[in-house]
């Protein structure tokens, strides 16, 4: 195709089929295909010699549900990443098998509607509850309508043995290139180094059209380095030189970042010269070797002298290795505030049990629950009508089809109608020439290596998985499937689409609400605190922010400022997610989110000023009139388009 035509697509196609046909790019996994080659397949490998098939199906299942948790991150984040959607698939499938054991038709359908409701309720916590939902529906359908011999502990049992063989090998396989230094925090090193050629690409990128994409960009790099340093330990603090270095690297890299994005703001073009500096850095990450002289940008205004201020606290936390005591850190606020985030934590908040029952029934949530419960106990219902023997299929299908975090409703459902027709094809094909078991066992072990770079896209991911399913099903003992699986699917595929655009009782859109207000409220709180030692105040907008008193000692810490900035950030880009997901469905949809894009947008520059604000206060102590002007006119118009947009004002 040519050039001129694929750019000229995405204008010409409606959002919601430019999304179906969108996919990730990268480099390719190979740590990953490798963990995925040594999973299912050696462990029906095993099931297959000892002669317990059905159970080997179940560790192979448990095995291919947790490569398709197992992305890019550190160790420590894969473990619950993995784990926790693990454990509530083993859980699943012991509901499951119990319950069609010993329940009819119609209890049947209304417990796995309620299990739905629930799970779908907690899949609004986040990316690993939500991981936990959808195992624990598509486990309990599988347990449900899977002839097998053994009991329900059992199954559980294997299922759960299976996820853990491999998050053993995501644990004990170094990644390619990874050991010419401690390779158990490959994942942290390179989500630190991340930061800072972010930084870099920033730097690079102020006054040009691509400055904006490069501040997103921090962002994420910012967000995925914090979540692979602050991830589950069993001591609080780091425990061994490896990672307190990592997380002092981390804590210089947050006053860097602070001062790149008040230079983008001010939108002055800078020499060449000025990225050099995180560069170094970003290579001494990598290598574990010192980062040398760094090139210093000029001090003529405040976002440099920041910057240059940075870099020296950054290149005497590389030479020394690690966070320094009060006392070697001189008492200066941005050596005390980087010693205080790496030696006691990088979240503010960390997630409390009445937070998250608020996520769980707040309108994000009910309406989550709400969609999946219907569409989830909806196909239950279609598929024991039918008195189809093997019908866990089409609730399974409902169930990663109706998930809103995966993407938009109908890019969903072309992707996973393509897939699954495709991989019943290809499947129907070999199964026509491969011996029995052997054949099958391989196509497996294959399919296992190709779900980590099948994850790009959502058709190709359906395509694999359905490869291995019908696979794993033959090898069980049951007889080839192809054609029926397209036809169940199909059929899914037409009850989500019916379902999933119902009318629901109260506000549609309430994920995407319920994430822009915690955004609000976390950008809220980072402008008061930055605003805390300001003389006078700002003027309008939300809860009419002012300042008081003229000493910024104590209210200036500035680890609680980069705390609260992070929180800004994090919660935004999470928004925005959502947003770009509503944007992509179907008119009747995405009208329910129409205007929350001006919303997040005019929050996105409220705490880039913020940033400039905070910057240019440490160097002079008062705000000039561009800075209040400015604040005082995103404020106001922050009150405007959440009226527009029809979100409650704080």
């Amino acid at each position: 195709m040519p050039r001129p035509l694929l750019n000229v697509l995405p204008v010409v196609l409606p959002p919601w089929l430019t999304h179906a046909l969108r996919a990730q790019r990268g480099p390719v996994p190979w740590n990953a295909v490798l963990r995925g080659t040594l999973a299912a397949g050696p462990l029906l490998v095993v099931a297959v010699l000892v002669g317990r098939e059905p159970l080997g199906v179940m560790a192979a299942l448990g095995a291919m549900f947790a490569g398709i948790n197992d992305r890019p991150g550190s160790r420590r984040t894969a473990v619950p990443r993995i784990g926790v959607p693990g454990l509530a698939g083993a859980a699943g499938i012991a509901v499951g098998t119990y319950a069609g054991e010993g329940l009819g038709a119609a209890p049947l359908t209304l417990t796995l509607t309620a299990l739905g409701l629930l799970a779908g309720a907690v899949s609004a916590v986040g990316p690993v509850a939500s991981g936990a939902g959808t195992q624990l529906l598509v486990a309990a359908a599988i347990g449900a309508g899977m002839p097998l011999p053994e009991p329900g502990w059992q199954r559980a049992l294997f299922f759960l043995a299976g996820t853990g063989w491999l998050i053993a090998l995501r644990l004990a396989l170094p990644t390619p290139g990874a050991l010419a230094n401690d390779f158990r925090f490959d994942g942290e090193r390179a989500g630190v180094a991340g930061v800072y050629d972010a930084i870099a690409d920033l730097l690079a990128a102020v006054g040009g059209e691509q400055a904006a994409g490069r501040r997103a960009a921090l962002t994420a790099a910012l967000d995925h380095a914090q979540d692979a340093l602050a991830g589950p330990r069993l001591r609080r603090y780091a425990s061994s030189a490896a990672e307190r270095r990592l997380r002092a690297q981390y804590a210089a890299a947050l006053p860097l970042a602070e001062a790149a994005t008040a230079l983008a703001w001010a939108g002055e073009a800078l020499p060449a010269r000025t990225a050099r500096g995180p560069r170094r850095l970003a290579a001494a990450v990598r290598t574990g070797e010192p980062c040398g002289p760094l090139p210093a940008p000029a001090r003529t205004v405040p976002g440099l002298r920041a910057l240059d201020d940075a870099l020296l606290h950054a290149a005497e936390t590389f030479d020394r290795g690690g966070p320094q005591p009060r006392k070697a850190s001189g008492g200066h606020p941005l050596g005390l505030g980087a010693e205080r985030t790496a030696h006691k934590g990088l979240h503010l908040r960390p997630l409390r049990a009445r937070a998250l029952l608020r996520t769980v029934t707040g309108t994000g949530g009910r309406e989550y629950g709400l969609r999946v419960a219907l569409c989830y106990g909806a196909a239950v219902a279609v598929a024991q009508a039918l008195h189809h023997v093997h019908w866990y299929w089409l609730p399974a299908t409902a169930v990663f089809l109706v998930k809103p975090d995966l993407g938009p409703l109908v890019s969903r459902v072309l992707n996973r109608a393509a897939g699954t027709v495709l991989g019943a094809l290809v499947f129907a094909g070999f199964a026509a020439v491969l011996p029995r078991p052997e054949g099958l066992v391989v196509l497996v072990a294959v399919s296992g290596a190709l779900i980590p770079v099948a994850t790009r896209h959502f058709a190709a991911q359906t395509a694999v998985v359905t490869v291995l399913v019908l696979a794993l099903v033959m090898v069980g003992g049951e007889p080839e499937a192809s054609w029926s699986r397209i036809g169940e699917t199909l059929l899914a595929c037409a009850i989500v689409l019916v379902v999933g655009h119902l009318p629901a009782p109260g506000q549609r859109g309430g994920n995407v609400r319920a994430r822009l207000t915690a955004a609000t409220d976390a950008a809220h709180a980072y402008l008061t605190h930055v605003l805390s030692g300001v003389d006078g105040g700002v003027g309008g907008g939300v809860d009419g922010v002012v300042g008081g008193g003229t000493d910024r000692g104590a209210a200036d810490d500035r680890a609680t400022r980069w705390a609260l900035r992070r929180e800004a950030y994090r919660t935004l880009a999470e928004a925005r997610a959502a947003i770009d997901r509503s944007a992509a469905e179907l008119p009747t949809l995405a009208r329910h989110t129409a205007g929350t894009d001006e919303v997040a947008a005019t929050l996105e520059r409220l705490v880039d000023t913020t940033t400039a604000c905070a910057v240019h206060l440490d160097d002079t102590g008062r705000l000039t009139p561009r800075h209040t002007e400015r604040l005082a006119v995103l404020l106001d118009e922050l009150v405007d388009r959440r009226e527009g947009a029809g979100l409650r004002i704080a």
